[in-house]
């Protein structure tokens, strides 16, 4: 489980500066060898994530005439949430991961419900460790 506190700036082109909003990403999963080994592995499992805006958004939205223009305060807050699919494809020795996501908003309040994939993959350098010296004995 991981949460992030989102801090937003000036939409470019605009007055308006969304509201800050907190969401929590969630999952559930278990790592399957795809070798006895252990060299290749398979992780899957069920995700999700919940976001709420938390303060007022600023600035004023100017809508097509003959409406007047709105502020961003008078727009409620938003919130969203889904669940999905995570699977993992794992080379421990090569330290490489791929990934592939995929969220479905199952609710949503003053904003449009949607679908995510989301997919990637990341590898870690190994940096060398230097070798401990090897200490003497003091006379």
């Amino acid at each position: 489980m991981s949460t992030d506190w989102e801090i937003h700036g000036q939409k470019s082109g605009t007055n308006i500066t969304p509201g800050q909003a907190f969401t929590i990403e969630w999952g559930i999963g278990q790592v399957l060898p795809i070798k006895k080994d252990m060299s290749m592995l398979a992780q899957l499992g069920v995700v999700g994530y919940d976001q709420w805006q938390v303060s007022h958004s600023s600035g004023t939205l100017v809508l097509s005439p003959p409406l007047p223009p709105i502020t961003e305060r008078a727009i409620p807050f938003y919130s969203v949430h889904a669940i999905g699919v995570q699977a993992n494809f794992i080379l421990p020795a090569k330290n490489l991961v791929g990934f592939f996501k995929y969220y479905d908003e199952y609710r949503a309040l003053a904003r449009p419900e949607g679908r995510t994939i989301d997919f990637g993959f990341s590898w870690t350098l190994r940096i060398p460790k230097l070798a401990p010296q090897a200490q003497t004995a003091k006379p």
